[in-house]
């Protein structure tokens, strides 16, 4: 983790997320901004995966759906 100082945000939850967060923190005995930040690293290390996984199969052909529906009417799956 960083050691930069923290940065403010105004973030607004949906009520129910927002008692279920408040619960799961002190439950926990963390505070709303570390589970905040933990899952926002989380989801954005995801999205590195991801990106990383769509590079690794760019060469791949191609399928349209079309395609696919008359290969699986083809393969009798349709």
């Amino acid at each position: 983790m960083s050691k930069e100082p923290s940065k403010r945000a105004t973030v607004y939850f949906e009520p129910a997320l927002h008692k279920a967060l408040r619960l799961k923190a002190a439950h926990t005995h963390r505070s709303v901004s570390d589970i905040v930040n933990d899952a926002v690293r989380l989801a954005l290390q995801e999205d590195q995966e991801d990106l990383a996984a769509f590079e690794d199969r760019a060469a791949e052909p191609v399928l349209s759906y079309e395609a696919l529906l008359k290969d699986l009417k083809a393969h009798g799956k349709l």
